[in-house]
């Protein structure tokens, strides 16, 4: 829209079913959004309208909820889903608080899909080897990369904590500072955004897919999370004592109510599965601990007035307003139901047959398809609507023979 329109409060609509479409671009049948396919409203959150710093000529962004034009928000919109989750939480006169880690790899172009990424030739000259993870050195050749990025985050008013390499080759890691879960939700998507044009400027590409290599470390977005009162600001996981409450072994016991039905939820591609299938610390189980990276939800080593939960099975590549939803939404269910977990696990252990998670986006749709609870918490029409469009994306990767296939099995009787 030119400027001239978003000042003058012209409104932007949308057709319905495009918040159900498919990575790919095609929809899956009107049905599951309303046969007219009629309009929503673009509704522009005056907190959330940004200049792009790295743009020339000028442009902005404002990041809109997506409402029905009678005024409500769309059920099929995952802002409206996740504020939903927080009004809930109002009402109780708690509030959430998140935070998000999230990693991700940067390569040099890649135009042939069936050659492997490869990482950028530094100021070096060389490609790096994979030896540079948690090194203060690592990113020196990527130097003026990372100098716009911290620019452009100044700029658009993203606070970040701590900047890392992480374990894979040319893979890297920032830690947002928490706070309210919807700004979280949009400070990730800004964040991705402002990555991947940033990194085009500069002759590079980010990617944000669960597990870009082979026999490498995937990528997540771990979300830490608590709960506050609202008013006192008052950690309900920790007592006067500093001990842990009721609530917080009830949002727990959520967690694990919920991970196997929202796992298609938190890893929504084919490729999220090959990250969770070969685990360098990307458990997939819905086991608790604390401070072992090998389970699901972990209790990082922190004082009493920080006690929070990490859901470590969320890829990179999830969506982060679904993610943060769906995870607030178990810990909710369990802290309204009394749901009790199950006993922590430390150091090496076997994950019971009750805690493991789908391992497939295939398993993982057909878990979602029977899940009441997800319907429950999120609505009918949404997640059918979810299952529909994943479904045609799981189709569309089955249509296609992989090289492995054409390498391994041509040759078999």
């Amino acid at each position: 829209m030119s400027a001239e329109g978003f000042l003058e409060g012209r409104r932007l609509q949308l057709a319905r079913g495009v918040l159900l479409q498919c990575i790919m671009g095609g929809y899956p049948p009107s049905r599951f959004y309303g046969s007219d396919d009629g309009d929503l409203a673009l509704v522009p959150d005056p907190q959330q309208i940004h200049r792009l710093p790295w743009s020339h000529p000028p442009r902005a962004l404002a990041i809109c909820d997506a409402d029905e034009l009678s005024g409500e928000s769309s059920p099929l919109s995952t802002r409206g889903q996740l504020k939903a989750v927080v009004a809930r939480y109002a009402a109780l006169g708690l509030a959430p608080v998140v935070a998000t880690e999230l990693e991700f790899f940067v390569f040099a172009p890649n135009s042939d899909p069936t050659q492997p990424f490869r990482p950028p030739v530094g100021l070096d000259g060389r490609r790096e080897d994979g030896q540079s993870a948690f090194s203060i050195s690592s990113n020196n050749g990527l130097r003026p990369f990372f100098n716009e990025v911290y620019e452009c985050m100044a700029t658009l008013g993203l606070p970040r904590d701590t900047f890392m390499h992480e374990m894979g080759v040319s893979q890297f890691e920032i830690n947002l500072l928490h706070g309210d879960p919807v700004l979280l939700a949009d400070q990730t998507f800004l964040f991705k955004h402002l990555l991947k044009e940033v990194a085009l400027k500069h002759g590079l590409i980010v990617v944000c897919m669960a597990k870009p290599l082979a026999q490498t470390p995937g990528s997540s977005m771990h979300i830490h999370q608590s709960v506050v009162e609202l008013g006192s600001g008052r950690n309900v996981f920790s007592d006067e004592a500093g001990e842990p409450t009721a609530a917080f072994r009830h949002f727990i016991g959520g967690q694990q109510a919920g991970m196997a039905d929202f796992t298609a939820l938190f890893a929504p591609n084919v490729n999220s599965y090959q990250r969770l299938c070969h685990p360098f610390a990307s458990p997939n189980n819905a086991c608790w601990s604390h401070d072992n990276r090998s389970a699901g939800l972990r209790i990082p080593a922190s004082s009493p007035v920080a006690r929070r939960v990490e859901n470590r099975l969320p890829g990179a590549d999830a969506n982060p307003y679904l993610a943060i939803a769906a995870s607030l939404a178990a810990g909710l269910y369990g802290i309204e139901n009394h749901l009790e977990p199950g006993a922590a696990i430390q150091g090496e252990f076997e994950v019971p047959d009750n805690l493991s998670l789908p391992c497939t986006l295939h398993a993982a749709l057909e878990r979602l398809k029977r899940s009441h609870l997800a319907k429950e918490l999120f609505g009918a029409e949404f997640i059918e609507g979810y299952i529909a469009s994943k479904t045609l994306e799981l189709t569309s990767f089955f249509d296609e023979i992989t090289p492995w296939e054409r390498r391994v099995l041509a040759a078999q009787a």
